[in-house]
């Protein structure tokens, strides 16, 4: 287990990126009326946010600075 806790340059942005997705898709639930297409579009940027935390970690910059 590592012991960075989640403080990367990977982590970080994936829980941005999460936020964003998070924060768009919740702008289309509450749209008069509601949009659908605009929710989807959030979930898929949140989805995104895993895969960009995956790719990143793969290029090394989840690891701990103190290595």
């Amino acid at each position: 287990m590592s012991d960075n806790h989640g403080n990367t340059p990977a982590a970080w942005t994936a829980v941005v990126v999460a936020l964003v997705g998070f924060v768009v898709g919740g702008v289309g639930l509450m749209l008069s009326p509601i949009s659908f297409v605009i929710f989807w579009i959030g979930v898929v940027i949140t989805l995104a946010s895993g895969v960009l935390f995956l790719i990143m970690a793969k290029m090394g910059l989840h690891e701990s600075a103190t290595h």
